[in-house]
């Protein structure tokens, strides 16, 4: 288990963790989720006693990581791939993790199966793609055989099926029993990967729930409306709160409606006599739930594109 309590972390005037608290449980891969500039490698940081808290504190198993006696034992953290010796191999890299925790050299080999690095094993890292950096740096993470892990963007640079493979292996350890926390700003993949999510934003704690509960009560979703009166229809649903997107030139007839429900456009409509082809609500999907939860949190915004501008 891991336990943040009122995490806070400056630096001169500026707050990059601001009283952080949350709890991350086995037995569930939990997503680590927020804008750039929200804190969260910082606040990994703090979780391995990388960077010191201003105030507050962490702990992982019940205890700050430093008080680990073998920490690579008991917590698996991928935080840089990068930072490895370039002139060393994958197999001496992960060899001298090993001796300083008395750790087999049969672990390093089932290692390097198991991220599919046996063949470039003797191979200077400096030579690695980054995928095959993330490779080794999650084989650093496994190699004590930790109940907690903690791993930072573990998906970037990897290629669809190391993709799916790493998606495979942290569901199976989770399902273990072990504690997994990963960050990563694919929501795609966080959704189709994590269970229960934690999401900050400009270092505050925006949202502790799981994945479903999050997008289910998100109102993100809407409601695609197909009818011959698509202009008549649009006039009596609009409303505060009311966003209609209308159909592309090919598809006149169509349209999305967010901030109402179906049941009260199907009401109206039959109300003013409007037939309606299709009437069907539209599940949100993380990536839009998440977007309506950080927009105000956003360190760079992107300028949208007006509608019907060149791109």
């Amino acid at each position: 288990m891991i336990t943040a309590e009122h995490l806070t972390k400056r630096y001169g005037g500026r707050t990059a963790v601001d009283d952080l608290s949350f709890t991350v449980r086995p037995g569930t891969v939990t997503g680590f989720l927020g804008p750039n500039g929200a804190g969260k490698s910082t606040t990994m940081r703090m979780l391995v006693g990388l960077d010191t808290p201003t105030r507050g504190g962490a702990t992982i198993a019940g205890r700050p990581y430093a008080a680990h006696p073998a920490p690579l034992t008991e917590v698996g953290a991928l935080l840089e791939a990068r930072s490895v010796h370039p002139g060393r191999t994958a197999h001496h890299h992960l060899m001298a993790l090993a001796l300083t925790h008395g750790i087999p050299r049969a672990r390093v080999t089932h290692l390097l199966e198991l991220t599919g690095l046996t063949e470039v094993a003797h191979r200077r890292v400096k030579g690695f793609s980054l995928g095959m950096g993330q490779r080794l740096g999650i084989a650093a993470a496994l190699l004590g055989d930790p109940g907690v892990l903690i791993l930072d963007e573990p998906v970037n640079g990897l290629d669809p099926e190391g993709v799916l493979w790493i998606r495979t292996l942290l569901k199976s350890l989770a399902a273990e029993g072990r504690t997994v926390l990963v960050s990563s700003h694919l929501m795609s993949e966080m959704a189709l990967t994590a269970e229960h999510l934690i999401i900050i934003g400009r270092g505050r704690l925006l949202a502790d729930t799981t994945v479903e509960q999050f997008v289910r009560q998100s109102g993100a979703g809407s409601v695609k409306v197909v009818t011959p009166e698509a202009g008549t229809l649009v006039r009596l649903l609009s409303a505060p709160g009311v966003e209609i997107t209308t159909g592309t030139p090919d598809t006149p007839d169509t349209l999305h409606v967010h901030g109402t429900d179906a049941g009260h456009i199907g009401r109206t409509a039959a109300a003013h006599g409007i037939p309606l082809l299709e009437l069907t609500p539209q599940a949100a999907s993380l990536e839009q739930a998440f977007m309506d939860l950080t927009r105000d949190s956003v360190e760079f915004a992107t300028p949208r594109t007006p509608a019907g501008a060149a791109a």
